[in-house]
């Protein structure tokens, strides 16, 4: 029998025309939700809805720069416009990899405004704009995806990611009223694409070995189960959390 959680269901989820956040759109579409992309590169946002479209599924591409809240608020307009509200999103869209994993000093104030636009201030304007929809509509899920980076925080790219972790239970507190749950995910070190062509196979097997304990590589699909369950009603009376799927590292009290 078909799966059908998320019917009827909207999702609006950053940084969808990729990575992460388009294997959360075909997930959450295939179980039945309507889904908004909304990301920086039209073209990508483009592609992926055209896909879910063409398997059957209803979905709205929205060009949009998280660092901007105007663009966020407009997008989320334009997505209830089309679907009628919003109950799920997912604050996805982040600047990551090698560049944001050095000091502070060496990055440059630059780079670290880019860097806290996109991966805090992003988190902040997407929640607040779709709160009152979800609100309206009786509660809603939110999650948002910070890393293990954000355990050690010891970069800027760690730091943003603790800033998250943070946000999620700060906004569990502020949105509870309107029957609103927000929680996040901490991926490990994930197969992504983005991931294998950043760091050499033999760097990859090191952490995987010196590190985890569950010896293999992360997949795109396990940070996928956590989302469904996170953002599904069986996951109902769990908010402000931040859930580690990264095969045990680090392990933490």
């Amino acid at each position: 029998m078909k799966n059908t959680r998320f019917e009827n269901k909207v999702a609006f989820i950053t940084g969808a025309g990729a990575g992460f956040g388009r294997a959360f759109a075909a997930a959450l579409a295939s179980e039945g939700a309507a889904i908004v992309i909304a990301d920086i590169d039209p073209a990508a946002g483009e592609r992926a809805a055209k896909e879910l479209e063409a398997s059957g599924h209803q979905a709205l591409a929205i060009s949009c720069d998280v660092a901007d809240e105007h663009q966020i608020q407009a997008a989320v307009d334009g997505g209830i416009a089309r679907f009628g509200g919003i109950d799920i999103l997912i604050n996805n869209a982040g600047k990551h990899l090698t560049k944001y994993n050095q000091p502070f000093g060496l990055l440059g104030m630059d780079e670290v405004r880019v860097l806290f636009d996109v991966n805090v201030m992003g988190v902040i304007a997407g929640t607040l704009a779709c709160q009152p929809s979800m609100a309206a509509r009786g509660g809603g899920s939110v999650l948002n995806i910070s890393s293990i980076a954000g355990h050690m925080a010891s970069t800027p790219y760690g730091v943003s990611k603790l800033a998250v972790k943070g946000l999620t239970i700060a906004l569990a507190r502020e949105l509870s009223g309107s029957n609103i749950r927000v929680n996040a995910i901490a991926p490990g070190l994930i197969a992504t694409e983005n991931a294998v062509g950043d760091l050499p196979d033999e760097l990859f097997d090191q952490f995987i070995n010196q590190n985890q304990l569950v010896h293999r590589r992360g997949e795109m699909s396990d940070i996928v189960s956590a989302m469904l369950y996170l953002c599904s009603d069986e996951a109902s009376f769990i908010t402000g959390e931040t859930l580690s799927v990264s095969g045990g590292f680090p392990l933490q009290l």
